[in-house]
């Protein structure tokens, strides 16, 4: 009980600093070019802040499972309605509210009533095979067909894209938290240090292209829902987590999924909006000015 509170409170804090890492880097790529936002240090402020996210989120993964820290980080989108209003000077509207208050609610049920039980720390070999096998093909898919179409088509194939990756690097990232409490010889030398590091530098490159079609209202919505529900399927798969709950809790933790994945979709839509909105007044103004 004890491992389990620690790993909330530190997923707690990880999506605190995701929150605020997301929000700047989004008001940066949004605005500018890929080039120009790496010299923006409002960009790299925010990647400063996703990093010590990600340090609390691997942190939470070495003391707890992957059905206990990921739906937690999904608050995220919480954090990131009152940071993303004070910075864009506009108010929270009452709705926001009631949705952020419905997410934190499922996400509560889902942690506490589900009962999340450990698995493995580290998945097999033969396991990995099956993923890349198939998961390989449907992201080159994916990426494929993001190279033409809507801009609101690309934004949610790159966030489907990105979200997929940050799953399955959550899995790697507590196999390689293993493997660092045992000492630098066997980190060094296991293929998921050296896989978790491509996967996370192609989830955050792919993130950024996400960001720069300006369709935040589609690209943040599939990044948010994707990266929980890869990273519990793959915690269920290939380490052998589960729920220890009967057909009726099952039926409300059913509930309560489905409601955080609308919550999610609510907020970051909401987000999203004023947030083009925003850009929008700022084009407005620059042209009067001008």
């Amino acid at each position: 009980m004890a491992d389990t509170l620690l790993s909330v409170l530190l997923a707690l804090a990880s999506a605190l600093c995701i929150a605020i890492g997301n929000v700047m880097r989004q008001r940066v790529a949004a605005s500018t070019s890929v080039v120009d936002s790496l010299r923006d240090g409002s960009w790299w402020a925010g990647a400063l802040a996703g990093a010590g996210g990600y340090g609390l989120q691997a942190a939470a993964l070495g003391v707890g499972s992957l059905l206990v820290v990921q739906p937690v980080l999904v608050l995220s989108l919480m954090f990131a309605l009152p940071l993303g209003a004070r910075l864009s000077g506009r108010t929270v509207r009452p709705s926001e509210w009631a949705w952020a208050a419905t997410l934190t609610v499922a996400v509560a049920v889902l942690v506490v009533v589900g009962d999340p039980q450990p698995g493995a720390e580290r998945a097999e070999t033969v396991h990995w095979f099956v993923v890349a096998a198939i998961g390989l093909p449907s992201l080159a898919l994916c990426l494929y067909a993001a190279r033409s179409g809507s801009a609101a088509r690309r934004a949610l194939l790159f966030g489907l894209a990105g979200g997929a990756l940050f799953g399955v690097g959550a899995v790697l990232t507590k196999s390689v938290v293993h493997l660092f409490a045992r000492g630098p010889v066997p980190l060094l030398t296991s293929l998921e240090v050296y896989v978790l590091a491509a996967v996370f530098a192609a989830a955050v490159g792919i993130q950024q292209l996400a960001f720069r079609t300006g369709e935040l209202q589609a690209s943040l919505p599939a990044t948010t829902v994707t990266e929980p529900a890869v990273a519990a399927v793959l915690g269920f798969v290939v380490l052998g987590e589960y729920l220890d709950v009967g057909r009726g809790v099952g039926l409300l933790l059913i509930g309560a999924l489905v409601a955080t994945a609308v919550s999610v979709v609510a907020l970051a839509r909401g987000a999203a909006e004023h947030e083009s909105g925003a850009r929008v007044g700022d084009v407005v103004t620059g042209v009067r000015s001008g």
